[in-house]
């Protein structure tokens, strides 16, 4: 009884809810009076028909007429009485099952339940709570990054605008939390001081007051945050941010970076001090055709063919598999080992291919596809942009104006001679679309595509697209590198290197007869010993050393299975 007389007095302090209250109790006052109205009526006009009644009778024949009951015991004889009891019937139906229940509802129990949910909203962690990241956003690339974090065991905590997406996202096993973005209260109730990182991922005017509040808390927290625009940088980074991110950009120079060069095949995608890792597509190369055994790569340059993509799907290769030019080879290597594979693989033979390095197709000329032209324009190539609408900062003879999905346009712009083509537009669907299009218009064509959630990569890489690479995926990939730096590096969708230590189930066995490839389809690309010296593709017979460092790469399943056969060291926040 005291919880809940607790409850009905901080419900009666809210204006809103007082001001509720005042109608409601009008509405039954305006109800009572005319119950009282009718019941008075009622005596005089049995009495113009010569009966009397006590004043009980009275109210009772009333509510029974108002509630639609009709007994049927009482009734009136004459015509006047009869259309005394429509009238009271009437109104009654329109009070008593219309208004009373909608009035009810609207003014007292909605808002009861509303502040039940408020309530029941956490504003608040716990206070022994510590080496957390807190996300300011609910957005679905927050919600990836968050999904993601927690599988390296990070406890990720959300700040929402509002009750009701705090509930939704505690439903769906989400740690939420409601609370104003410029609130230094919230900040101290989410213990911002003993958290690992603060991520900002809204607009850049909100994550400005978002910094510039965290920061005003603690000074020395690292704060992420996404930059829309270029000109947000600075401010940001004086409001008080440690990192600031143009995710956009990021994509769009990645997605150039892929672009088929008949010079150098393949494009560094990750390093790890001496060990670097590219891509190269088999796609007009002389090992279409070949199988990794007889093509002699590990022979010819030390470098190692760690896995290959197929249409979006990682398979670590066998010595037997046969390349197809719709392949991706993953390389891990030196320097100078990816150079050689590069002279190995030779420039494009113009007897055979398309090996012009002009006119490379962007389909949207957004964020992402600027970002793309400039790095297409630093490295020296030539490039198309397609939009519906002209860009004062694209030069008027790289733009197409018009609709992708015209043949006419897209032919314009270089379709059939394009080495490559790039679809940048922020819509998935729009994506998919386009990437259907190109791939029906020329089978030997590069796509690459960008996908902004990560469920839609597997839909695009079955649509033709060669290489998709999604911005929730970018997002995580770099806050991961900020957290643990060199301990997970994502160097592709769903494919990552990460660190292990040695433990005692691998210590004393050879690489070859240790289970990694067969039992977690994991590969051991490089191996630091206990001097510290590193070994980039171990020979298969290296005998493992506890204390010894491995670098390995898998996609998630892959990891995830590693880390239940032989272990994790420790969370990534830790």
């Amino acid at each position: 009884m005291k919880f809940l007389s607790s409850q009905i007095s901080l419900f009666m302090q809210q204006h809103s809810v007082r001001r509720n209250m005042g109608f409601l109790l009008r509405f039954f006052a305006m109800l009572l009076g005319l119950i009282a109205l009718y019941s008075i009526l009622f005596h005089y006009i049995m009495q113009y028909e010569h009966r009397s009644f006590s004043w009980v009778t009275g109210v009772y024949w009333t509510l029974t007429v108002m509630s639609t009951l009709g007994f049927g015991d009482i009734t009136f004889t004459s015509d006047l009485g009869r259309v005394f009891s429509i009238v009271v019937l009437m109104s009654g139906v329109l009070l008593l099952l219309i208004m009373l229940p909608f009035t009810f509802i609207q003014f007292f129990y909605a808002p009861w339940l509303e502040a039940q949910k408020k309530g029941h909203t956490p504003r608040s962690i716990p206070a022994d709570t510590k080496g957390h990241v807190i996300v300011v956003s609910t957005s679905p690339i927050a919600l990836n990054l968050v999904d993601d974090l927690k599988n390296y065991g990070a406890h990720c905590v959300l700040l929402c605008r509002d009750s009701q997406t705090t509930l939704d996202l505690l439903d769906q096993g989400y740690d939420a939390v409601v609370g104003e973005h410029d609130s230094s209260e919230v900040y101290r109730n989410l213990r911002l001081s003993e958290a690992a990182m603060l991520v900002a991922l809204d607009s850049d005017v909100r994550n400005t007051n978002i910094v510039f509040t965290a920061r005003d808390v603690d000074a020395k927290v690292p704060i992420v945050a996404a930059a829309q625009s270029e000109d947000a940088i600075d401010i940001l980074q004086l409001a008080g941010s440690s990192h600031v991110f143009q995710f956009h950009k990021l994509l769009g120079e990645a997605l150039a970076r892929r672009v088929l060069n008949s010079q150098a095949r393949s494009s560094v995608i990750s390093r790890f001090n001496e060990l670097v890792v590219a891509e190269a597509p088999v796609m007009r190369t002389p090992l279409v055709g070949k199988s990794l055994r007889e093509s002699g790569l590990r022979k010819a340059t030390g470098a190692n063919v760690i896995g290959l993509w197929e249409r979006g799907k990682f398979v670590l290769p066998a010595p037997d598999t046969v390349f197809t030019d719709t392949m991706v080879m993953v390389i891990a290597g030196t320097y100078q080992q990816i150079d050689a594979v590069n002279h190995l693989l030779g420039p494009c033979d113009p007897a055979k291919h398309t090996c012009n390095d002009a006119s490379v197709v962007i389909l949207g000329c957004g964020r992402v596809g600027l970002a793309a032209a400039r790095q297409l324009h630093a490295s020296g190539r030539e490039y198309s942009i397609v939009d519906k609408n002209p860009k004062p900062r694209v030069q008027k003879e790289h733009m197409v104006v018009g609709d992708a999905a015209d043949l006419d346009v897209l032919e314009k712009a270089g379709i059939r001679t394009a080495p490559s083509v790039l679809i940048t537009t922020h819509d998935d669907d729009t994506n998919i679309y386009l990437t259907l299009y190109c791939r029906r218009l020329r089978e030997d064509i590069q796509i690459i595509s960008r996908a902004t959630l990560d469920r839609n990569v597997g839909i695009l890489h079955a649509a033709g697209a060669d290489l998709v690479l999604s911005l929730a995926s970018m997002v995580t990939n770099s806050i991961i590198n900020l957290l643990a730096p060199g301990k997970v590096t994502m160097i592709n969708e769903g494919l990552n290197i990460f660190r292990s230590a040695v433990g005692k189930s691998l210590a004393g066995k050879p690489l070859m007869g240790s289970g990694i490839r067969s039992l977690t389809h994991c590969s051991v690309v490089a191996l630091r010993d206990t001097d510290g010296e590193m070994h980039i593709n171990p020979d298969p017979g290296h005998v493992f050393e506890e204390g010894e460092e491995m670098y390995l790469i898998g996609d998630s399943q892959a990891e995830k299975a590693f880390y239940e056969k032989f272990g994790q060291d420790s969370a990534l926040t830790d």
